[in-house]
Order: C-alpha cells, then structure tokens, then sequence
C-alpha cells in the first residue's frame, strides 16, 4: 500500500547537492519547501530549477513550496552582538530610543510600531518563549518587565505576547519583491508567515495573479488571532490550504492548548477541502541524531491519525547531520500509523448534500471505492487536481492516481493525501483507448493485476475543468473500453 501522508522537506545547506536531493526524492519527499527567510533570489530560483531537472530525470513529479519570511517581531541587536544572561526577577526594557544595535545587560530595542500593542500586565515572550517578561510600566517610547522566566537572550530574537495581539503585516516588502521570484521559478504552492486574516491571503492571490502565478496559497497558522471564530472560517475559505506551525502558535496560545488546537485546524481544513500540513520539530532530534526520539515518533504518528496531509521537516532536512535518514524514518513512521484502522475510516460529509456534479462523483467513487470487494486503486482523470483533492479527503487504504496532461497539475497533487500524482497525455488518444492505456500504465508499474477491480473517473472531453461527470468500474484484464 503506497504511503498515503505526504511530506514536505526544506533545502538548505545540508540537502543543497543534486546527489543529496536525488537521495530525498528516493527517500520518500513529495514536496521540497524553499525557506526564503534564507538565500537571496538566485539561489532559489536555481534550487527551484535543480529539483525539477531531478524531478523529470526520476519520472517523479516533487511539488515545490516557497515559503515567505513575513514579518520580523524581533529585539534589536546588542553592542558588539554579545549574549547577555538575565536572571529571574531582574528589570528589564525594551525601548524604541535605544538604537537598534545599542542593546546591553539594562535595555534593547523594539520598534516602536510593536510597542502600541504592549499594555501594562502584558506577558512578552521572547526567543520561542524561553525568556517570559511580565510588563510592569510603559511610556509612550519603552515598556519596563520583570523577568519571569530568564536565562540566555541574544540579538534579533523573536517577539511574543501571549494571548497574540502584536500588529504586524503579513506580508512585507521583502514578501513582495519574494512573490515574484517565486512566481518566476514557477512555485505549485507559496505560504505565507503570520496570516491574520483572509485579506492576508487575498492579497497574496492578486500578488501572484499579477505576475502570472496561480499558485496554491498555504496560510500559516501561528497567530493566536488566526485561530479565532473571527478570522479562522475566512482564512480557510480564502486559501487552498493551511499549515499548523506550531513553532510560534505554540509560544502564543501555550503548549498546554497546542494539542487540541492542531486537531481542531485538521478537522476544518479536511472539513473545507482543504489541504493541511503539519509542521515544526517533528523529529527535530535527528539534526543531531540518526534516529527519532520515541515523542517524536508519537508526534508523526499523531498528526496522521489526525488526519493531515503532510508532515513538514525543516531545520532536520535543511542543515541537519542526516537528512535522508530523517525522511527515511518519518516514512517508516507514517507507514506504521497507517496501518492502524483508525487511518482507514471515513464519515467525511456522509450527510451533506454536494452542488457540483465532480465533487458528488468524487466522493461516490471514494464510497465505491471503500465498500467494493476487489478494488486495488482509483484512477481519476483530472485537469485541475479538483477531483482528487476531493476524493483525498476520504480516509482510505487504496491509492488515487491522478493521471494529467496539464502541467503543474501533477505537482499540486503531490502535497494531497494518498494521491499518487501520475504524468499522462489523453489529448492525443483515440477516446476508446483512454480506459485501457490509464489502466495499463498502472500495470506496467505492478500495480494491478488480472483480475483486480479498478475505479476511473474522467470528463467526456479531456482538458476541460471541472468536467469530470464519468465512473467507471473495470476489471484488469478484459476488453476495457
């Protein structure tokens, strides 16, 4: 059985060589994530181009995600870039009079934009919540804090409040000029940092329509606000999907609420047909160390059977010892927690009724699909990756191919759940042969077999969106037409 949860792996200095990411795609990558918070335009465009050149030499299609930087909540700098050691109960300031990098044991800066969100009795939380500062005063340029909680602090260490509430725009100047380069190296998926609202998203969109992308839009999640009744319904309905960075979400809504909460944003990304990825120090010992701590591997395995679609690696695959090994092992992981019947029930809008003629036979093929004896793979003929993104919101132990034409279609498809993206050209089939030819590229791949049942969906005209208005069930080996 094909594994069915995707993962998403970042380049960096230690996965940069084609030899490297040739071992990662064998590994089991289905999405290469370009992290713009490092490397300059070129670079990413060349990596961008590396991936696709190894791609097509594997006759595998590897998504590609560009992620922006958004904006930088950090302290300014200390003098001579010096670590400084605060001890708990000690005084300390945060003031937009200090230049940015005049920082020292007493005081750093701030800009003075994030300090209209600080109140007196705020809780700060720097450095991915390390240090926790409780606000004992404010003026209109400094806040003075009692530390809390102390310990190490260095220059441009991150900015948080708990509970949320530091303004900031989603997407910066940098994000923008970003946005082209990663519409030019032609990006399946661009995410974008500290998502407060759909507006953020919508802006991404005609960013992109702009240079000619119509890439697909991952909002990511690590704003408290984000995950309010307020602004969550519209970021959903606004992008094509979500991630749960848990790295800053964590620190702003408390490690205690992060369990439940990614499994709430699982829940209504699949309830919307969206995609979900789930992210942040998966197995983050393996930067280090060649195998997963037994919570790491707990962690893959719980955000599978929650029902995401892909498990992201960040730091691990972009400078860790062993990236390959990492993937290697994530793999083993997922595999081992879909075996579990839990991964393999679905009462996914069992009551709803559908509007679209292709997501209604979408779902009715998955509902064959899971209910019909003999049934080895489903075989949807797609244009757009509509149908499948669809019929991937089915938990099922049987594999969708995604057979299309269309290029960048395949690439889309390799961050949806237990969709196995395959390259095919019908525009230039006989309509009678379509069946058999999609049937017999899964036999040449020992897929199926004499006898096996096999589920295809297609429109009665290829290359038309939304057509898709045919079922057909099949048997390997006869006359199929």
């Amino acid at each position: 059985m094909p594994r069915r949860t995707k993962i998403v792996a970042t380049l960096g200095p230690a996965s940069n060589d084609e030899k490297t990411i040739r071992g990662l795609i064998k590994a089991g990558v289905n999405v290469f994530r370009l992290n713009f918070s490092h490397g300059s335009a070129d670079e990413h465009i060349l990596r961008a181009a590396t991936v696709r050149a190894i791609a097509d030499e594997m006759h595998t299609p590897v998504g590609i995600l560009c992620d922006m930087q958004g904006p930088k909540i950090r302290i300014g700098a200390f003098r001579n870039d010096m670590k400084i050691e605060l001890q708990d109960g000690a005084t300390f300031c945060l003031s937009s009079k200090i230049a940015i990098g005049g920082g020292d044991q007493d005081a750093v800066h701030i800009d003075s934009d994030l300090l209209k969100d600080i109140s007196v009795g705020d809780i700060l939380l720097l450095d991915d919540g390390r240090l926790t500062f409780n606000v004992t005063s404010r003026d209109d340029f400094s806040v003075t804090c009692l530390v809390v909680q102390g310990g190490v602090l260095s220059s441009k260490k991150g900015v948080n409040k708990f509970g949320g509430g530091l303004s900031a725009p989603a997407l910066t100047e940098k994000d923008k000029a970003d946005i082209k380069t990663a519409a030019a190296l032609r990006t399946d998926y661009l995410a974008i940092s500290f998502v407060h609202s759909k507006d953020d998203v919508e802006e991404a969109r005609q960013l992109l329509l702009a240079e000619g992308s119509r890439a697909h839009i991952i909002a990511k999640i690590e704003r408290a606000e984000a995950i309010t009744e307020e602004f969550l319904p519209g970021i959903i309905a606004s992008a094509d999907g979500i991630m749960v960075a848990r790295g800053d979400l964590g620190v702003e809504i408390g490690d205690a609420n992060l369990v439940a909460v990614q499994k709430q944003l699982i829940e209504a990304a699949n309830t919307a047909n969206k995609v979900v990825i789930t992210a942040t120090q998966m197995m983050e010992s393996m930067i280090t160390a060649p195998t997963p701590t037994r919570a790491e591997v707990f962690d893959v395995a719980n955000a599978v059977l929650d029902g995401t679609d892909a498990v992201m690696l960040s730091a691990e695959t972009a400078a860790g010892k062993y990236p390959i090994d990492t993937v290697k092992a994530m793999a083993r992981v997922i595999e081992g927690a879909e075996r579990h019947p839990l991964a393999q029930r679905s009462k996914h809008r069992i009551d709803q009724t559908f509007s679209r003629i292709d997501e209604s036979l979408a779902l009715a093929a998955m509902y064959v699909a899971n209910h019909l004896t003999g049934v080895k793979a489903v075989i949807c003929m797609t244009e757009t990756g509509f149908a499948p993104l669809i019929m991937s919101r089915i938990t099922s132990s049987l594999p969708i191919y995604a057979m299309a034409e269309k290029h960048g279609t395949c690439e889309v498809t390799t961050l949806y759940k237990g969709v196995v993206p395959v390259p095919f050209c019908a525009s230039n089939l006989d309509p009678k042969e379509v069946n058999h030819r999609a049937v017999e590229t899964l036999r040449a791949h020992n897929v199926v077999a004499d006898g096996d049942l096999v589920l295809i969906t297609k429109g009665d005209f290829v290359n038309v969106h939304g057509g898709t208005n045919t079922l057909k069930i099949v048997r390997v080996g006869d006359v199929i037409q």
